[in-house]
């Protein structure tokens, strides 16, 4: 394998001093056009690219913007990481995005990573409901942003969506459909998105004058289509047999939807399904996916553009926390009045 060309060969061929050819890729008006010319042919010609590790290590943070999300299976995060990218891009910056498989021990190595690294920043969608990886990460004075959690306190940034709003009107639709019995597949409860919109689910029962034993959970630790799956199992088997279901998102619904499908039940008709997130594939489902739809795109976006603002502080940043909100989409999965 050929060796890499480095800022001495450069020079070596051009004639000039390494200096010299530093400058002319950091401050080219500092330097005379025919040695500028020289320079720049030597750099085609050999075809350098200067050592971007070595620039960060010297100006003491980086060009990248770090993203630690939940689960990058799901498009929600995707979407997110859309919006972030496009406002770093704008920032001249890139976007290193991470899996951390709602696991905090993968949480706790990422964020080690991302301080040896000395990125710009870090947007995180916490796995570690305890604060404990974030207090220790906030050691090396890095900021970060929190994506889709409500700040506990001051001392960051937020953005996120108001989930009990979206509980309610997930459930309120139902109700207003004629339903009386919701199930509400959730996820993992130390999840406070989880418990939000079964707040707001309960808040939807309550107004129209319904005990709270009308939502039956069906816990689930996991958000994905195959949880999905084994609840809409455990739904089936349940006697007697809500009406409707609410799940926490997407994932969720898409999976109950095949077990439902699997079993010979006619959705909305036998069971109504609402989702959450509003992913791409919800209106694409063999029967289209009512949800609560989250705007990821603008979160990511707009956590991104707090983030580049506290990365640039002179010292009157005030922290923010910008809490967005849910709408409703309805389609064909919930659509037959009872």
């Amino acid at each position: 394998m050929a060796r890499v060309a480095g800022i001495k060969d450069v020079a070596r061929q051009a004639g000039v001093s390494v200096g010299t050819v530093s400058n002319v890729i950091n401050r080219p008006e500092a330097v005379l056009p025919e040695t500028r010319a020289r320079v720049l042919a030597a750099i085609e010609d050999l075809g350098y690219v200067r050592s971007e590790s070595a620039r960060q290590l010297r100006a003491g943070r980086s060009r990248i913007m770090a993203l630690l999300v939940l689960d990058m299976g799901n498009p929600f995060f995707v979407d997110v990481a859309r919006g972030a990218e496009r406002a770093a891009r704008q920032a001249g910056l890139g976007v290193m995005v991470c899996n951390s498989g709602q696991s905090p021990a993968e949480e706790a190595e990422y964020l080690g990573l991302f301080a040896e690294q000395r990125v710009c920043g870090v947007l995180v969608t916490p796995a570690d409901a305890t604060g404990h990886n974030l207090e220790s990460f906030s050691r090396h004075r890095i900021p970060y942003v929190l994506v889709d959690r409500v700040a506990s306190g001051t001392g960051t940034c937020a953005v996120s969506v108001d989930d009990v709003r979206g509980g309610a009107l997930a459930v309120g639709h139902l109700i207003s459909a004629g339903h009386r019995s919701v199930a509400y597949v959730s996820g993992p409860g130390d999840l406070h998105q989880i418990r939000d919109r079964r707040t707001g689910a309960l808040s939807a029962l309550a107004e129209a004058g319904l005990e709270p034993e009308a939502l039956v959970e069906i816990p689930s630790d996991r958000l994905d289509v195959a949880a999905g799956r084994d609840a809409g199992a455990r739904l089936l088997g349940l006697v007697p047999r809500p009406t409707a279901v609410f799940c926490a998102n997407d994932l969720l619904a898409l999976g109950v939807l095949q077990a439902l499908y699997a079993a010979g039940v006619r959705v909305p008709q036998d069971i109504a399904i609402v989702g959450y997130d509003d992913i791409e594939f919800a209106a694409a489902a063999a029967v289209p996916l009512t949800s609560v739809r989250q705007p990821a795109v603008v979160m990511g976006r707009m956590a991104a553009e707090l983030l580049l603002e506290e990365a640039d502080d002179d010292g009157h940043h005030e922290h923010r926390s910008v809490v967005l909100q849910p709408e409703l989409v309805v389609r064909a999965s919930s659509s037959t009045p009872r």
